[in-house]
């Protein structure tokens, strides 16, 4: 008897739907998109959530968090691992190669899937960067940018 696989794929899709302008996108970079929201009132943002942004030295090897809208349209924290830093990384977005260890996550999707792109990764309290690129060979890995280059990028 064959072991039966299964097969999984998915994406996270949005839209907007309200028909409210909530702000103005200014520059769509590989690094990100940037704006300015106009219209808070518009939108459920939690701003005691705010988090202070890791530079690159305090990243470190191991367990990390992904934050993303996947289930009931509400953040959720899902455990990854940060398997290489590439500290000397100022020109592309892959800054740091990683994995999806949650199984939830795995279960649900298969790894990192299309509409990840830009969800935040957390350790030890900071904001260390978001999800970029997924390798094609293996969906439970991918790029992530780091969260230092992000703000350089929106200074500029």
């Amino acid at each position: 008897m064959k072991k039966e696989e299964k097969e999984i794929h998915g994406k996270i899709k949005g839209t907007i739907e309200n028909g409210k302008t909530i702000g103005t996108i200014y520059k769509n970079t590989n690094v990100g998109i940037y704006g300015v929201i106009n219209n808070l009132s518009t939108i459920n943002l939690d701003l005691s959530k705010e988090l202070e942004v890791a530079t690159r030295n305090e990243i470190s090897l191991g367990k990390a968090t992904l934050i993303c809208n996947f289930e009931n349209n509400m953040p959720n924290e899902y455990e990854i691992e940060i398997e290489r830093i590439f500290i000397n990384n100022n020109e592309d977005n892959k800054s740091m190669l990683i994995k999806v260890k949650d199984e939830k996550l795995l279960e649900k999707t298969g790894g990192i899937v299309q509409g990840m792109s830009g969800c935040p990764i957390i350790q030890n309290g900071k904001f260390i960067g978001a999800v970029t690129n997924v390798l094609v060979n293996d969906p439970t890995q991918g790029y992530a940018v780091f969260g230092d280059i992000m703000v350089k990028e929106m200074h500029k």
